[in-house]
Order: structure tokens, then sequence, then C-alpha cells
């Protein structure tokens, strides 16, 4: 069975490439009408109609539908062969609900309910391939996924007062709960997928999935009681996962018997493309002290003059050999209350979804 831990090695790949290419989702179009284009900019073609847009869109949201979301609404990942996965649906159905741009909004929830819904709980299949003559073999889900469906319902169902889609936010919440949060030892866990991630005398975390602005928006919708203990041991693992010298996150993390986090044995022990987001998702939440440690070792690189790189070993201190992409470094200025820059960003997915995450999160 695959499992999601296959997108680190997927993003290391994205990420390098951006050192090289420079393209795309910049504000250098906005205020102009473009054509509709399909996946890494081809025109709509077979007949397939491209999705309406509302007047006056965000421009750099209006280059990123252009470039990844299919007329069928389906966010493309065209880094990683043309895949889509509910992470990709999860940003995209956010960034339209917090821009408003509803027509986006009902063709990619559509789409992920046609194609990603499991019959036998409110989750997602958390990847399609239509290479395959299956092209949702893995029933896995992938946690982070699901919980910015569930938030982007939820912000979606506000604003367009559409009853539905609250009540399957709710449902998504509850069975997030009931699925993916284990407790031991007194703390409340969340797993990163159903399957592949209790070891039995370990579990396997990955810190970039707690997600606060979805955790606090849940608990607002469905008590502290239903998500304080989630919230709370999100938080102290975030005090205790810092690593060598300059005490950073790990991509992922396994916890023991005694409840302790270590970097993951079978992964690189790096500070790096999933774990950007972990400084992302609690400055967006008001959590700016538990990522005191990243917002420290990012400082000192700009004071010394040198370059943030996109990963780094918390062990050897080794460090990658090109910096991190314009999204990334973004996350870096928000991070720092620095003002954001605009600038191209590579071609991949992942990198304009940190640019756009960057200036809307709330």
């Amino acid at each position: 069975m695959q499992d999601k831990t296959m997108l680190f090695d997927r993003r290391h790949m994205l990420m390098a490439a951006s050192a090289a290419l420079m393209v795309g989702c910049s504000r250098k179009g906005e205020g102009k009408s473009v054509a509709p284009e399909g996946p890494m900019g081809q025109k709509q073609s077979g007949g397939q109609k491209s999705i309406d847009a509302p007047r006056n869109l965000d421009g750099m949201w209006t280059s990123f539908r252009q470039i990844y979301l299919d007329a069928s609404g389906r966010i493309v990942d065209t880094g990683n062969g043309g895949v889509s996965h509910t992470e990709g649906q999860g940003y995209g159905m956010l960034m339209a609900a917090t821009l408003g741009d509803r027509p986006a909004f009902e063709a990619m929830y559509n789409w992920t309910q046609a194609h990603l819904s499991r019959p036998d709980m409110a989750l997602y299949s958390w990847r399609y391939d239509p290479r395959s003559n299956n092209p949702v073999a893995d029933p896995n889900n992938a946690t982070d996924g699901d919980m910015l469906i569930a938030l982007a319902l939820a912000r979606a169902a506000r604003r367009w007062n559409v009853g539905a889609w609250e009540a399957r936010s709710r449902q998504m919440r509850q069975a997030i709960r009931e699925r993916l949060v284990i407790a031991r030892g007194g703390q409340h866990y969340l797993m990163p997928g159903i399957a592949g991630f209790d070891l039995g005398d370990r579990l396997m975390l990955n810190p970039s999935y707690f997600i606060f602005p979805a955790l606090d928006t849940f608990a607002a919708l469905d008590g502290a009681g239903a998500w304080g203990p989630v919230i709370a041991t999100c938080e102290n693992l975030l005090r205790k996962a810092r690593f060598g010298v300059h005490n950073l996150p790990t991509d992922w993390i396994v916890i023991g018997a005694d409840g302790m986090p270590q970097p993951a044995p079978d992964k690189p022990p790096q500070f790096g493309f999933d774990a950007v987001r972990v400084a992302l998702y609690a400055v967006a939440a008001r959590r700016g002290a538990l990522v005191a440690p990243i917002a420290d070792y990012w400082r000192g690189k700009q004071a010394q003059g040198q370059p943030i790189p996109a990963w780094v070993d918390v062990y050897s201190g080794a460090e990658a050999p090109y910096a991190l992409s314009p999204g990334g470094l973004n996350i870096v200025q928000r991070t720092l209350n620095q003002p954001l820059k605009t600038e191209a960003l590579a071609q991949d997915y992942y990198g304009c979804v940190l640019q756009l995450l960057t200036r809307n999160l709330r």
C-alpha cells in the first residue's frame, strides 16, 4: 500500500527544481483579462469549458487557477506526473473560499466528492492518478488534506450561507476526531492518516499537519472539549520537537512510550519542505512563540547575509546547496514580520501554494 510519506520525496524534487526554474504565479497578470488555461498553461481543449471567474479576483489566485485548476475542478500537481490529491484540493478550496471564488470552489468540491470520497466514512482517499487504470488505488486518507477541506467547507458555508457545506464539514470534523486521533499517555495525537502510522510501540507524526487555523476553527464550531486536547498535544509536541544546535523540528517525527518526539529514523533528519509550513501555521494562528527557534535560525541567516537553505540536517548541520523558493521565503518574511516580496515562483504547484497561503491564511 502506498502511504503519504512519499510526499517528502515529491517536495524534495520540486523544491530542488525551483532553484533553477523561475516562472509563474506573480502578480504581473493582476487586473488583466487572460484567456482561461489548463494545467501547465495549456489552453482548455477537448470541448471542456473553463470555470467561470468572478470579477476582480486576486491576481495571484487568478494565475494559480489558470495554471493548476482543470476545467473539471481538479487541482493538477504538474510536478508529480499530473496527479491530484486532497492536499491540493483542500488548498484550492480554501483559497477560493477566502478570496470569494464560488465557481472554482464548487467545481473543486464537486470533483473531490465525486472522485475521492470514501463510502465508509466522511473522509477522502488521498491521491488520484489519471495515468492509472485504477486512479484511486490507495484508499488511505491524508489528514492534512481532510482538515483543509473541512476548513474550506466551513468557511464557504459561512460566506455563502450553504447549509449542506457546513453539514459536510461537521461530518468530516467528527470523522477526524474519531478516526485520526489516538489517545496515549494523556496526550491526543493527530495521526497523518488512518493506516501506516501507528507502529505499535511508536507513532509516526508530521508536525506540518498541525494546521492551527483549522484546529481553532474546529474548536470554535464544535467546542473546546472536542478539540482542546488535540490542540494542546500539538502545541506540546512543537515545544519538544526541537533538535540539533538550532532547535528545529524535522519533517517527520516518532513518539515513543516516553512521549518524547525524535526525528523519524527512516527519514532524513531535516527541517525541510514539509516543516517550513510549521512556522506559517503557527504564526497564522498567533502562536509565534511555538516556532521561536525557527524564527531565530532564519533571522540569524539574514543577519549573516547568507541565503536561507531549502533544508538543513538537524544533526550534521549540512544545508541544501540551494535556497528556499520564493514561496518558502515568503513564509520566512511573514514569520519575521517583514514585508512580503512578490517574486516569480518555481513552476510547481507546491511553491505557488506557499505564496498564496502566506498572503491569505488567517
